[in-house]
């Protein structure tokens, strides 16, 4: 049976009142952490893979997509009654479009996110330097074989993928149709993370996360890293983007609401 279910409001785009709160700080706190183990655990991966001589050795590259999205859901779902679980920038600017957060509270994600990003490529780094340095830092680069475009064109797909889960997982209309199905949102979102790693990691190493990439290219410190750095914001940025706007415009049917009002309007 479905339940009837209430869309909630829009947050305000500024609310200077929940940096008042405990709670607003907390889930800065949350994040940081979520990124800092994300980074941690994944780049780790990454790195094990690769000093691997035997390609048969280690996890390869299904085992790296695991990794990724294996965390997502684990970290999702500890987070997610916190902060929301984002652990990702992209993911903040969405919601931040869908009016689902604040731009004071997204621009504090972000700063967070990238921050525990950068802490946590550099807990790799302090334990197994030697193999870092000689494997790449687990950075993001266009894979040699593949143009700009092709990596831009990867990591828009890959992202809107990522955020058109996130959307449907936490929508209040599939929550509501969907309550009789004992599936937690973070699985999802998890599994859309290591679908997309299967695919672009040969192109990209896979970003779809401008904190992913941008903790790495600041530990690791390389100039081809640098100078791939914008394909890991741009590319997330416009996937969310699109994202957001199908979801919310197309899908939630906010656009034809809007129309609709409009045009019953007798002032018209």
């Amino acid at each position: 049976m479905v339940k009837d279910y209430v869309d909630p409001p829009s947050d305000p785009l500024f609310d200077t009142e929940e940096l008042k709160k405990w709670s607003f700080y907390r889930a800065l706190v949350a994040e940081f952490v979520a990124t800092l183990l994300f980074l941690y655990v994944t780049v780790a991966t990454v790195i094990g893979h690769k000093k691997q001589v035997d390609p048969c050795e280690g996890v390869g590259l299904l085992g790296i997509a695991w990794a990724f999205g294996g965390m997502i859901f684990v970290l999702v779902y500890c987070t997610a009654g916190i902060s929301g679980g984002h652990i990702n920038p992209a993911v903040t600017f969405g919601l931040l479009l869908a009016r689902k957060v604040s731009l004071p509270r997204a621009a504090a994600y972000i700063v967070a996110q990238c921050l525990g990003a950068i802490c946590g490529v550099g807990l790799v780094k302090g334990v197994m330097k030697n193999e870092y340095n000689r494997h790449g830092g687990g950075a993001n680069t266009v894979a040699v074989g593949y143009s700009k475009g092709a990596a831009l064109g990867a990591e828009i797909i890959g992202t809107f993928l990522l955020m058109y889960t996130v959307f449907s997982a936490t929508d209040a209309k599939s929550k509501a149709r969907d309550s009789h199905v004992p599936v937690l949102a973070p699985l999802p979102i998890g599994f859309s993370v290591f679908m997309v790693h299967l695919a672009t990691i040969p192109i990209t190493g896979t970003g779809i996360n401008p904190a992913r990439s941008f903790g790495a290219a600041v530990i690791y410190n390389d100039n081809t890293v640098w100078n791939d750095q914008w394909i890991f914001w741009v590319g997330p940025i416009l996937g969310a983007m699109a994202a957001a706007i199908y979801h919310q415009q197309i899908l939630r049917g906010h656009a034809a609401k809007a129309l609709n009002s409009f045009n019953s309007n007798p002032s018209n």
